[in-house]
């Protein structure tokens, strides 16, 4: 992602920190469930949206 513009770079920080807070949110009602289930599902969404923003990032270096 070489060259870009001041608008594409704020519209790519702009997903990052949304994908920040889904990660945050997913991570938080795990921490808050007791149901085994539904605890797994949310760390699982949570992982996705990690490896989400771990894609977006890693293509910035």
């Amino acid at each position: 992602m070489s060259n870009l513009t001041e608008k594409e770079l704020m519209a790519v920080q702009e997903i990052l920190s949304e994908e920040e807070l889904l990660i945050k949110k997913f991570q938080m009602l795990a921490e808050h469930s007791s149901d085994p289930a539904v605890k797994a599902q949310m760390t699982e969404i949570a992982g996705k949206h990690q490896g989400h923003f771990n894609s977006i990032y890693s293509q910035l270096n």
